[in-house]
């Protein structure tokens, strides 16, 4: 597999003027200011290879952004090396731009006062792509997001999602073989999200276009992205799965079960406790009711309680099951307990 980002020891600091009192007032502050230094990203090892979609998930201020922009050559590296799509992007910056498409959810590359059709034509000149070569582009991108319904209504009377699928579009028109998108779902409402999800996994699909996505809608990467890295204050915290932070972070599990017809009754008979749920006999250790609602019961077992397959046995041999499914915990809120219970290792790893 081709390498497109190899990053090791990457680090950007920022130096900091700020005013200080002193026998001179303000005019001290002007000529001999106070200047801290910032570290936005430290010491940062990332390879992804071609086709990968992976998500970078981090705090405000966790150095997201910073990284991205490092990436795509707008700011170069207080130090560590870098290369992406074989190139170094501060040098090879507009050989680069020929290779990445870049798409940041709160700005736009279109232009305000023109429909979008004549923006793509004027990014077609800016790229230098071949009339034939965008017509097809073109064709092909309008059918997946249905571009036709305000392909010809100026960019400033777009909604926020039509403008986001404008700016998807504008990125992807000169065929990159990487893609970086930095909040690309923030502000949309339910159906655009899904609209753009459902393209990138296309895109993706079909063309194995690798995909880095920065984000703090964690439904963006656990649709999206079966990759993850978690920074903060600009150390890698974690690199891996999904999956793996869900199963060794994720805590409790939930069992929904919907009883047969009768058993309703039974469990209607049964004494409760404080919070006025069923106290079930012989229940397991570790295993509690979190809710009844008619015939349908769900309870919360952690992981390390008992397999899965276990509880369903214990419960159907005791109640006639109808139905049986299993609720992960949200990777949100698998997130906020490890920064929540400071799950980290001083080597740029989650603990154990």
């Amino acid at each position: 597999m081709t390498m497109m980002i190899e990053a090791e020891g990457l680090s950007k600091t920022f130096r900091i003027a700020r005013r200080r009192p002193g026998l001179l007032g303000s005019m001290r502050s002007i000529v001999d200011p106070e200047v801290r230094t910032v570290a936005a990203v430290q010491d940062l090892m990332l390879q992804v290879q071609q086709g990968e979609m992976i998500g970078l998930v981090g705090p405000n201020g966790a150095g997201k952004s910073t990284t991205i922009k490092m990436l795509t050559g707008i700011l170069m590296p207080s130090a560590g090396r870098l290369r992406v799509a074989g190139l170094l992007p501060v040098r090879q910056r507009r050989e680069l731009a020929s290779r990445i498409g870049v798409v940041f959810g709160q700005r736009t590359q279109l232009w305000w006062d023109l429909p979008l059709r004549d923006s793509l034509q004027l990014l077609r000149h800016l790229y230098r792509v071949p009339e034939q070569r965008h017509q097809q582009n073109l064709n092909h991108l309008r059918k997946m997001l249905d571009l036709d319904e305000f392909i010809d209504t100026p960019v400033r009377q777009l909604s926020l999602g039509q403008r986001m699928r404008g700016d998807l579009v504008a990125a992807l028109l000169h065929e990159p073989e990487l893609l970086y998108l930095d909040e690309p779902t923030i502000g949309l409402d339910v159906v655009a999200k899904a609209r753009i999800r459902e393209f990138l996994l296309s895109l993706n699909a079909e063309r194995g276009t690798t995909v880095l996505i920065t984000t703090h809608d964690m439904d963006d990467i656990e649709t999206l992205c079966p990759r993850m890295l978690i920074i903060d204050h600009g150390r890698k915290l974690y690199d891996g799965t999904v999956d793996t932070i869900r199963e060794r972070f994720g805590g409790q599990r939930t069992l929904v079960a919907v009883l047969e017809a009768g058993e309703t009754a039974v469990l209607s008979m049964l004494p409760r406790d404080e919070s006025g749920l069923p106290i079930l006999s012989e229940l397991p250790s570790g295993v509690s009711v979190q809710k009844l609602d008619g015939p349908r019961l769900e309870l919360r077992f952690g992981r390390a309680t008992m397999p899965a397959h276990e509880l369903v046995a214990w419960l159907g041999a005791r109640h006639r099951l109808h139905d049986v499914t299993f609720k992960e915990p949200e990777i949100e809120d698998v997130i906020r307990r490890i920064y929540e219970e400071n799950l980290l290792l001083t080597d740029n790893s989650i603990a154990v």
